[in-house]
């Protein structure tokens, strides 16, 4: 797996995925961004629940269960 981030200006950047996606993130006013796109740390909690639940609704439907919703809260604090 493959990804590139370039950076575009103050805080933003656009990456982008092997998959052909691409995702902007800035940061917010305070640090120089301009707040046009999600925190790239927003970024890791979000692969993180997207990883989990995939793993679940795969597994889930291996088993022919059937699956009407599925999500996943994550919550964390950043270190100063």
């Amino acid at each position: 797996m493959n990804t590139i981030v370039r950076w575009i200006d103050g805080m933003m950047m656009v990456g982008e995925s092997a998959s052909g996606h691409a995702v902007v993130m800035d940061g917010p006013e305070d640090l120089g961004g301009k707040n046009l796109g999600i925190r790239p740390m927003e970024m890791l909690l979000l692969g993180m629940g997207g990883c989990t639940t995939v793993d679940v609704v795969s597994t889930l439907k291996k088993m022919r269960e059937e699956v009407r919703d599925c999500y996943a809260e994550i919550s964390a604090e950043r270190a100063d």
